[in-house]
């Protein structure tokens, strides 16, 4: 993924349909309905796990596991986007990039709630301006400042309807919590898939740069 690409897709400026990228996300869910499903199942009982036998020791698994856990789905939704063979195994792959998503996470998330001590709105610009640090980390193989800084300025250009995206997705997940709470196994990964679609969209010219210079 090539910077200088990024950065002139940030002064141009984004936006996007929320409705059309949320429709993609449940598209791509029903493809592979199973798989997500089974992914988030055992991602809950990891959770359950450290709440009901490790409650002291559950911030280990918010550093150290939920960060390549949650990337599992950002690159096993990259894998479908591409047509690539998709295995279960695949939603392991984060922890390939293990290190650098726990500092890029930990970084970010101690700025977010510094920011929400402060005057809680410059912890909510960061909550949703760092929406794809992590994505830059795996896609874009930068840095965790430069991942989370080109995050922010990306976001930063139409922040309001990226909020909105938040709101979005923040009801989607009550509707699964309200839905017998086993919707949520439902809703979360689409609302993964569907940062995943949204990053993709913004910044494919920056990919595609990248492949025709390697093609050459």
């Amino acid at each position: 993924m090539n910077q200088a690409k990024i950065q002139r897709i940030i002064d141009s400026g984004v936006d996007f349909n929320i409705g059309d990228i949320l429709a993609k996300a449940w598209e791509m869910f029903k493809s592979r309905a199973i798989f997500h499903f089974g992914f988030m199942v055992l991602v809950g009982a990891i959770q359950a796990g450290f709440t009901a036998y490790l409650k002291d020791f559950t911030f280990l698994y918010t550093i150290f596991l939920a960060p390549p856990l949650v990337c599992g789905f950002y690159l096993v939704a990259n894998r479908q986007s591409q047509n690539e063979y998709l295995d279960f195994q695949n939603y392991f792959d984060g922890f390939k990039y293990w290190w650098d998503l726990v500092i890029t996470n930990l970084i970010s998330s101690l700025l977010v709630v510094f920011g929400v001590i402060l005057l809680i709105i410059p912890g909510v610009y960061l909550l949703i301006g760092y929406l794809f640090s992590l994505l830059f980390v795996i896609f874009g193989g930068f840095d965790f400042w430069t991942s989370m800084e080109l995050s922010r300025k990306l976001v930063h250009t139409n922040w309001l309807k990226f909020f909105l995206f938040g709101l979005a997705l923040l009801a989607l997940n009550i509707a699964g919590l309200l839905c017998f709470i086993i919707g949520i196994f439902i809703t979360i990964p689409i609302s993964y898939l569907a940062i995943y679609i949204l990053f993709e969209e913004l910044t494919i010219g920056a990919v595609e740069e990248v492949i025709d210079v390697q093609a050459e």
